[in-house]
């Protein structure tokens, strides 16, 4: 086996290590990524090679000052081994990254968490020709349905058509005239006119009008031909074709639909978020937005941080950010409801709502505000999620009574996150809550 054979080999392995998307979600480095590319942790292996040993200055017993048998003086520390430079037990493998697109993303998450979200198109960006599936009674020559006209003519021709052999020999029946040739072929439904019958008998000889002394006889010397048998044997000479059977084939007009979406992120910053707290919350909004980025043409992102007031944010801000004062959670939704009927609104935008926090809220607040405000809002889904890591406090009441005003609901998701292996939970909560829809 070849280095070439080694590196490729190496490298299968490296991909091998890349990092569960599962377990990257839940405990992985989520900030050496990008809202537009998600980075993902690969074990390297480092390639073995032959390296020139810097100790090493032309070997044993040679060199200047050197004879064969002299003692070897202790080789000096370099870097990446003990000594100031380096630590023990350090293996020189280090992390790369595999670098997954929001599509990506959002394609292998639908996978592992059995999702398969179909996104909706608002706003109309373009009006195009689709196929030509639509029929009309005039239209240009160039879009003339011909095959259909020719079915209709064809299906005439047999209509109308019969063996006149036949019936021109029981006009040689003795005793048989024109009107009575007639009434026999419409007891036969054979689609015989009575001006075609009158002018076939004028063409008969005298003599050939006695060939016959009955129908009985008639019919047991003379085959009738089928008209299908006929077709086949003779051909078509023409077709029957009628202006009124013309039609004309015109396109379908197709509305292309854009897919946008807005993702309102509602963060309650108040002193009782701590640190790890607001870590949830990250490891929660983070792969939801990375996910709807991934579904939709066109994904815009609204930031609102809050306590007792809100204002608007950077996402750079938004999950580092703390106060100091109380909660009231309503004020966040009376921005988000500024924000999206001003620029985002419900006819040509789905829009997706998520809230967090530690469920702790002024009193009434949740009953008297939120949930109403909550109903306001149009949107393909409302989320809440709580992070209460060392258990639900007293007062966090907010996500308990979300969910039992919206117990009914099939775009309200309330989840519950008290540490990093709660969250894959709780993204498909509130994933399959928008899915169901």
């Amino acid at each position: 086996m070849g280095l070439k054979d080694d590196l490729e080999r190496y490298r299968e392995v490296g991909e091998e290590r890349r990092q569960d998307l599962s377990e990257f979600i839940q405990y992985g480095d989520l900030g050496q990524s990008r809202g537009d590319e998600v980075q993902i942790p690969i074990k390297i292996i480092d390639l073995p090679e032959f390296a020139y040993d810097q100790r090493d200055k032309g070997g044993v017993g040679q060199g200047e000052g050197a004879e064969e048998g002299d003692p070897v003086g202790q080789p000096q520390p370099v870097d990446g081994e003990e000594g100031e430079d380096g630590e023990p037990g350090e293996d020189g493998s280090g992390h790369e990254y595999y670098e997954m697109d929001p599509e990506e993303f959002a394609q292998e998450l639908d996978e592992q968490l059995g999702l398969d979200l179909d996104p909706k198109g608002k706003q109309v960006i373009e009006e195009k020709e689709g196929d030509f599936t639509n029929i009309t009674r005039s239209g240009p020559s160039s879009t003339l349905d011909f095959e259909r006209l020719f079915k209709k003519g064809l299906k005439r021709k047999l209509a109308m058509d019969f063996d006149e052999e036949y019936v021109c020999e029981a006009l040689k029946i003795e005793g048989w005239g024109p009107a009575r040739v007639f009434e026999w072929a419409r007891e036969q439904n054979i689609p015989a006119s009575k001006a075609w019958i009158e002018d076939a008998y004028k063409d008969i000889a005298a003599e050939e009008k006695s060939t016959w002394d009955s129908i009985e006889e008639m019919a047991a010397n003379v085959e009738k031909v089928d008209t299908s048998t006929r077709i086949r044997r003779e051909g078509v000479d023409q077709i029957p074709f009628r202006r009124e059977d013309e039609r004309y084939r015109y396109p379908e007009i197709v509305e292309e639909r854009e897919k946008n979406v807005v993702v309102v992120n509602i963060r309650d910053v108040s002193g009782s978020m701590r640190q790890e707290k607001r870590e949830l919350v990250e490891r929660t909004f983070t792969p939801l937005d990375w996910y709807l980025q991934g579904k939709y043409d066109n994904a815009e992102f609204v930031y609102i941080a809050h306590d007792a007031d809100a204002w608007e944010v950077d996402r750079e801000e938004f999950f580092g950010i703390r106060s100091g004062g109380g909660t009231r959670i309503s004020s966040a939704y009376e921005v988000a409801t500024e924000v999206l009927e001003a620029e985002y609104p419900w006819s040509e935008w789905n829009r997706y709502v998520f809230a967090a926090g530690d469920s702790e809220n002024s009193s009434n607040d949740t009953e008297e505000r939120v949930v109403p405000m909550m109903e306001e809002i149009p949107a393909n889904l409302h989320a809440y999620v709580e992070t209460q890591p060392s258990g639900n406090a007293v007062n966090a009441t907010h996500a308990e009574e979300v969910e039992r005003s919206f117990q009914d609901s099939d775009n309200v998701a309330v989840a519950y996150v008290n540490s990093p292996g709660d969250v894959i939970d709780a993204i498909y909560e509130i994933l399959s809550t928008e899915e169901s829809e």
